[in-house]
């Protein structure tokens, strides 16, 4: 296997400008350009330099791959979250531009590995602990490599992949990378940030990317689908929880600590209380602000609480919210009422009662969406009412889906001298290092 170029979708708008720092060839017309362009979405077209095309794509490929990038600019971060904003961007590779939806999508084409070392400067600060880079390399390697074969084998399939199910009394939906037809992944926290070279790297990322290149880990032969939040709260959760119903033996429940037996049966409501009412001693239950500077960019910072959290509501916001968000008349929301938990306590189906009437939602991203302007910190919660305000208190615990590596427990784990093989091999059940370019 030799090392992947891969697509990367980047923006979407119908007119971006960009900047080209260096000496790039149009495909199209085989005409040089450099400096600052402008490119419009016009009735199903591409309008540029005075021409409009209608290719499938239109190719910017630069003379001189090392040396040369482009700036994107407005490019919109961390989409439909609370600290959601606007940054101009600089990348390395090809870029390439496509008629989507009534709108314009800007694609970044480049090796791999170099998409790795912005990948984990953007996802964690590039000063972080040397075992903890590797072992992200080697996730987010991995992650990348499993979703192309996913769409690989998606698109070839005669079945159609159904990611929703929903009648009159539920509605299951769970959000993943097969969103995306006309790229391999997005640059966002949907699929694993990509900054492009925008966010500084380090000599102890590019030498992370290097002393694993190529490696992934694998099970059964099989590169393993190596997801990772932000903070599990103290146990991880299952794929099958989260995504489509498909298990996967190195993505079970763990517990984040030295002692990785799992004991506690968080799928009861009364024992799921217990647990998020508490501060287990596990990895990713820290105050270091050290170690969270590692792992946490200065926007990630922004949030004070993701260990344990809480959110209030009064009974009317919610109400409009949850209304808003479902489109559905529930009138005032009476009660919130977990159906389903998985090992690590999200819930994976919330039944929300109202005056007018009841319907369950799942799975935990939907549950985050719905109970939030842009996404609540994770499904695992318990709901408490105020008897004098009527307000409903969220108490929840851990930050994100939770399913796989833990970021903040990894950081911990670098930080008092765990490799990254010992990192791996804690987060993902029984898999396996292999070298496969």
């Amino acid at each position: 296997m030799q090392e992947p170029t891969i697509r990367v979708g980047i923006m979407y708008k119908r007119e971006i400008s960009f900047q080209l720092n260096g000496t790039y060839t149009l495909l199209q017309n085989n005409k040089a350009y450099t400096g600052k362009q402008s490119i419009k979405y016009q009735n199903d077209k591409i309008a540029f330099d005075g021409l409009t095309f209608e290719p499938e794509e239109l190719i910017f490929i630069p003379k001189d791959y090392v040396n040369s990038s482009f700036e994107l600019f407005d490019v919109t971060i961390g989409i439909n979250f609370h600290w959601e904003r606007k940054e101009n961007q600089s990348f390395k590779g090809s870029i390439h531009f496509i008629c989507e939806d009534d709108k314009l999508t800007a694609i970044n084409v480049l090796k791999l590995e170099d998409y790795l070392v912005s990948v984990i400067s953007s996802e964690m600060k590039a000063t972080s602990s040397l075992e903890l880079l590797k072992a992200h390399a080697i996730i987010s390697r991995s992650w990348l490599l499993a979703q192309v074969l996913k769409s690989e084998n998606i698109h070839s399939s005669t079945q159609t992949y159904q990611s929703v199910t929903e009648n009159s009394n539920e509605r299951i939906k769970w959000y993943d990378r097969e969103d995306h037809q006309n790229f391999d992944v997005c640059a966002d926290d949907h699929c694993q940030r990509y900054q492009g070279i925008t966010k500084q790297s380090s000599h102890a990322v590019i030498k992370a990317i290097e002393t694993t290149r190529g490696i992934v880990l694998t099970s059964d032969g099989n590169i393993c689908d190596a997801r990772f939040s932000k903070c599990c709260g103290g146990i991880s959760e299952t794929f099958e929880n989260v995504w489509e119903p498909k298990a996967h033996k190195y993505l079970q429940a763990i517990r984040d600590g030295k002692k990785t037996d799992l004991k506690l049966d968080l799928k009861n409501e009364s024992t799921a209380k217990s647990w998020i009412l508490s501060s287990p001693d596990v990895f990713c239950n820290t105050i270091d602000k050290t170690i969270l500077s590692q792992i946490l960019n200065d926007y990630d910072m922004e949030t004070p609480d993701f260990f344990r959290w809480k959110v209030r509501y009064t009974q009317d916001d919610l109400s409009e919210l949850i209304n808003r968000k479902t489109e559905k008349d529930f009138g005032k929301i009476i009660d919130l009422i977990p159906i389903e938990r998985g090992l690590s306590g999200r819930i994976i189906k919330l039944k929300i009662v109202g005056e007018k009437m009841n319907f369950i939602i799942g799975k935990e991203l939907e549950i985050r969406k719905v109970l939030s302007e842009s996404h609540l910190y994770s499904s695992n919660f318990i709901l408490e009412k105020e008897h004098l305000t009527g307000d409903f208190i969220l108490k929840g615990a851990g930050w994100g889906h939770g399913v796989g590596l833990c970021q903040i427990g990894a950081a911990v784990m670098g930080a008092n001298g765990y490799s990254h093989k010992d990192i791996l091999l804690h987060y993902f059940t029984g898999a396996e290092l292999e070298k496969r370019y």
